[in-house]
C-alpha cells in the first residue's frame, strides 16, 4: 500500500473511531411544560382531535416529567402557567414530580403572568420562580363557598324530600336548607384546617422557610410582583423574553426549548404531495390497529367522575365522553385486567364523589375478581368519597394524597315534589295508582309516614352493607369505632390515615411502584398500561353508530325524555357569575342523579378551595 493510500486510510479510521466532539453532540434541551386548563385522571387520545383539544392527563404529564428527569440531554425544565386548573391532590402529585426532577439535578424554572393560591403551592417546589412586572400574586389562602338551593327550589315551587343515614351525611342539605347544619359546618371547618395546614407545609418545604413564615406570606394576601420578590415569595421579576434570555445565559445560546417534550410525534403534512391528506386522514382515523403489547405491565383502571349505572353515551362533539364512572364500562375494564396475563398487577385510581349505590357494588364486586387473581391496590386522587370510598373496599392497601377528600360513609335518598311548580303556570295533574307503594317516587306529593319509614329502612340496609364492607376491609386498622368514623363524615387523606381509613400517603406513581414490587416486577422491566387503552376517533365513532357493545342496564335513554331540574333552573342562572353558576350546576346535577337513581352514595358538595 502506498504512503498516500495508507495516510488516507488512517484518516478514515480516525474519523470513524474518534469520539464525538462537543461540536458534534446534539444541542442541550430545556423541556417546557405549559400547564393550561384542567388535568384529567384517565388518559386521553391525542391523535388529531377534530372537535376539541386533546387535553392532558395527570399520569401522562408526570410520566413526561419523569422522562425529563432521566434524560441526560435535558438540562432543565420550564413550567409556564396559563390558566391551569388542577385539584389539591393533583398539586401534591405534581410536587412529587418536581422533587424527582430536582433530585436528578435538573433545575425547575417557573414563569407566570399571574399566580393564584393553588398555582403558588405547586410552583413553590420549583428551583426559581419569576413573574412578569405587572403580575398579580393572589396567595391569600383558602376560600370556598357552599351553595344552598332551598330558596331557588321554593321559588320554582319545588319541595325537596330527602332522608340520610348519618348526622354528618350532608349531601342533601344544599336542597333542604338555606344554611348548613351544625355538623356540616363543623366538618367543613375540619377539612379546611387540614387542607390549609398541608398547603402551608408544602410552601414552607419548597421555599425553605418555616411554616410560620409561609403563613405570614399568606396573611399578606395580595402582592405585586415586586412586593412578592421583596417578601421572598418569588425570585425574579421579568418579562417572558428576559426569562428566555436568562436561560440562554445559563445554558448557552444554542439551548433548545422543546415545548412538546415527551409527547407523541404529530403527523407531518407534505403539501406538495396531492395524496398527503389521505395519509393524514388515515392517521386521524387511527390507522392500523396497534399490536397488543406482550410486555409485563401494571394496569391502571380509572374511576373518574360520578358513579353511574350502565355505559356512557359519547357525543361526536365530545369524543372523550363526559367524565362519568359507568358501572358496565368499569366492570368490563376490571374483568379485562383480571384476564390479561400480561397485566401482572392492577391499580384502581379513584377520583369520584360517589353516586349510584348499585353501580358502586358492581364495581366493588369486579375489583374482588381482580384481587383474587393478582396484586391489587387503590390510589385516591382529589376525591374518593361515599361511593368513591365504597369501591376501594376490596383493597388491602389504599394510597391517598394528604389533600384527598375521602370517606363520607353514608347514604342519601329522596325526591322532589313538583306539583306547586306546575300549579304556578296553570297545569294540573290527576294521578291514578294501584298498589300501596306505586307512587313512592312520584313527584306529585311528599312521602307519607309509612313511605318515609319504608324508605329509611331500605336506606339503613344499604348503609349497613356499606359499613360492613368497611369493617371487613379495615378491621383492626380503624382507630375508632366505625360509627364514630362513618355517619357521613368527610376527611382529608391525612386525617383518614390517622383514623385508619387509608394506609399510606402517596401518589399514583407511588401506588404503581408499590404494587409492581408486590408482583415481583423489577424496575424497568414493566410498562404502565391504562385499561382500557384510549380509543381513537374512528373507534369511538364506530361505537356510536352501533359497532360498540350496549348494556341492558343503561338508563340514560329511558330517562332522556324527562326534563331535569337542571334544565328547569338554568334560565334563572344564566346571568350569574361563572364560578357560582358552575357550583350550582354541579349541585343540580346531583339532584338530577338522585331523581334517577333513588338512593345514592354521594358526598356533600364540599366548599372547594
Amino acid at each position: 500500500m502506498s504512503l498516500r493510500r495508507l495516510a488516507a486510510f488512517a484518516i478514515i479510521v480516525f474519523t470513524i473511531a474518534r469520539p464525538l466532539s462537543a461540536a458534534d453532540a446534539p444541542p442541550a434541551t430545556i423541556a417546557v411544560f405549559t400547564l393550561t386548563g384542567p388535568l384529567s385522571e384517565s388518559p386521553v387520545e391525542e391523535s388529531l382531535p377534530l372537535f376539541s383539544p386533546p387535553g392532558t392527563s395527570l399520569r401522562d404529564l408526570t410520566a413526561r416529567m419523569t422522562k425529563a428527569a432521566q434524560d441526560p440531554g435535558v438540562k432543565g425544565v420550564v413550567l409556564l402557567a396559563e390558566n391551569a386548573q388542577f385539584g389539591a391532590a393533583q398539586v401534591e402529585e405534581l410536587r412529587q414530580s418536581l422533587a424527582t426532577l430536582r433530585a436528578a439535578n435538573k433545575d425547575v424554572f417557573v414563569h407566570s403572568d399571574s399566580l393564584m393560591m393553588r398555582d403558588y403551592v405547586l410552583f413553590s417546589g420549583a428551583s426559581r420562580i419569576s413573574a412578569a412586572p405587572t403580575a398579580l400574586l393572589w396567595v391569600g389562602g383558602l376560600y370556598g363557598e357552599q351553595p344552598y338551593l332551598r330558596g331557588l327550589l321554593d321559588m320554582l315551587g319545588v319541595q325537596p324530600e330527602f332522608l340520610t343515614c348519618g348526622d354528618y351525611k350532608s349531601a342533601a342539605e344544599i336542597f333542604m336548607r338555606t344554611a348548613p347544619s351544625k355538623q356540616a359546618d363543623e366538618m367543613h371547618n375540619w377539612l379546611l384546617d387540614s387542607l390549609f395546614q398541608t398547603w402551608l407545609e408544602q410552601i414552607a418545604k419548597g421555599r425553605n422557610v418555616s411554616v410560620e413564615k409561609a403563613k405570614s406570606w399568606i396573611d399578606g394576601g395580595l402582592y405585586t410582583a415586586e412586593q412578592a420578590k421583596s417578601a421572598g415569595l418569588i425570585d425574579a421579576v421579568e418579562h417572558r423574553q428576559d426569562f428566555t434570555a436568562f436561560l440562554k445565559s445559563k445554558y448557552g445560546n444554542d439551548i433548545e426549548f422543546d415545548k412538546k417534550y415527551g409527547k407523541p410525534r404529530e403527523p407531518q403534512i407534505d403539501f406538495s404531495n396531492p395524496f398527503a391528506m389521505f395519509k393524514v386522514f388515515g392517521e386521524l382515523f387511527g390507522g392500523a390497529k396497534k399490536a397488543k403489547s406482550t410486555q409485563p405491565a401494571v394496569g391502571i383502571v380509572y374511576v373518574e367522575g360520578p358513579i353511574m349505572l350502565g355505559d356512557a353515551e359519547p357525543s361526536i362533539f365530545n369524543m372523550g365522553g363526559s367524565r362519568e364512572a359507568r358501572s358496565s364500562a368499569l366492570r368490563k375494564a376490571l374483568d379485562q385486567a383480571a384476564a390479561d396475563d400480561t397485566i401482572k398487577a392492577v391499580v384502581l385510581r379513584v377520583d369520584s364523589p360517589g353516586g349510584s349505590a348499585t353501580a358502586s357494588e358492581i364495581i366493588l364486586d369486579a375489583t374482588r375478581r381482580v384481587k383474587a387473581k393478582k396484586p391489587f391496590v387503590v390510589s385516591m386522587g382529589d376525591v374518593a368519597g361515599s361511593g368513591g370510598y365504597y369501591v376501594a373496599c376490596a383493597s388491602d392497601t389504599i394510597f391517598a394524597d394528604a389533600s384527598t377528600i375521602t370517606a363520607s360513609i353514608g347514604v342519601v335518598s329522596g325526591k322532589i315534589v313538583t306539583t306547586p311548580m306546575w300549579n304556578k303556570i296553570g297545569i294540573t295533574f290527576k294521578s291514578y295508582s294501584r298498589g300501596q307503594n306505586a307512587a313512592l317516587f312520584n313527584t306529585d306529593r311528599p312521602f307519607t309516614p309509612g313511605e318515609r319509614e319504608k324508605m329509611q329502612s331500605w336506606m339503613d340496609d344499604i348503609y349497613g352493607v356499606f359499613k360492613q364492607h368497611v369493617a371487613d376491609a379495615r378491621g383492626t386498622r380503624l382507630k375508632k369505632p366505625l360509627d364514630q368514623i362513618a355517619g357521613g363524615r368527610v376527611y382529608t387523606g391525612r386525617q383518614a390515615l390517622e383514623l385508619g381509613l387509608v394506609d399510606k400517603i402517596g401518589t399514583l406513581n407511588d401506588a404503581v411502584a408499590f404494587i409492581a414490587k408486590e408482583a415481583k416486577l423489577a424496575d424497568g422491566s414493566y410498562e404502565v398500561r391504562p385499561v382500557p387503552e384510549p380509543k381513537n376517533f374512528l373507534e369511538q365513532l364506530m361505537e356510536q353508530s352501533g359497532g360498540g357493545e350496549k348494556d341492558n342496564h343503561n338508563l340514560t335513554n329511558l330517562r332522556s325524555a324527562t326534563p331535569s331540574i337542571v334544565q328547569i333552573a338554568l334560565p334563572y342562572l344564566q346571568n350569574l357569575d361563572p364560578q357560582r353558576v358552575m357550583t350550582i350546576k354541579q349541585a343540580l346535577f346531583r339532584l338530577d342523579l338522585i331523581q334517577k337513581e333513588g338512593v345514592i352514595l354521594m358526598m356533600p358538595e364540599i366548599a372547594a378551595p
